[in-house]
């Protein structure tokens, strides 16, 4: 059994979303952030950077912090969602490339434009133009693919669960993904998925999944 420490973040639900592909019984801890219950001492010992998500694995006895490394964990584990050969190195290089970039900068927005609006414009015009920068490269990745990482056409992965739940905020984004049609059609392919759905609403009900 897993233990998933979580809340309704991004970052939480990429791994939620993992779960729920995966078909795995866990079992789900309400981590709210809003109230601080991120640096409890409980939750330090096995998030010692105090951030959600986390996970307490009892069959082999590793807890992990930290997304990647997480999802990686999982993967390997169940033997699932990470291609073999050159395949597997292009899923890992665009999953760097999601937690590097998609997610700080992503978050940057959220966190100027849609909670502190005014209180920088640099940062409010630095943040947004590297988003919609970001977007471009992601739109330019899936012209005639399916999923993210992979030759050819792709292959649903790891990557594609990671990057999907901060493109779910394109709104708090002001990003009209009409203007970045391949990243729509992928957004509503993933949004389409039954474990996708399941997995965003994770650890209770906020909202349904936004649709462009």
């Amino acid at each position: 059994m897993i233990d998933l420490y979580t809340w309704t973040t991004p970052n939480g639900r990429k791994v939620s979303i993992m779960l729920e592909e995966l078909g795995v019984p866990y079992s789900t801890h309400s981590i709210d952030i809003s109230k601080g219950e991120q640096f409890a001492p409980e939750f330090l010992k096995i998030a010692p950077n105090n951030r959600i998500p986390a996970i307490m694995d009892h069959e082999t006895g590793i807890s992990l912090m930290e997304t990647g490394a997480i999802m990686l964990y999982l993967a390997e584990k169940y033997g699932r969602f990470l291609p073999e050969g050159d395949d597997k190195w292009s899923a890992i290089e665009w999953l760097m490339w999601q937690m590097g970039g998609v997610g700080p900068m992503f978050g940057q927005v959220h966190h100027f434009v849609k909670y502190n609006r005014g209180q920088s414009s640099y940062a409010e015009e630095r943040y947004s133009n590297e988003a919609k920068r970001l977007y471009g490269v992601l739109n330019t990745r899936l012209k005639d693919r399916i999923f993210i990482a992979g030759a050819e056409r792709g292959e649903y992965s790891i990557t594609d669960m990671a990057t999907w739940p901060w493109v779910s905020r394109f709104e708090w984004q002001e990003i009209d993904l009409n203007d970045y049609p391949n990243v729509k059609d992928w957004y509503v392919r993933i949004a389409e998925r039954p474990a996708v759905q399941r997995g965003y609403q994770v650890p209770k009900y906020i909202t349904k999944v936004p649709m462009p």
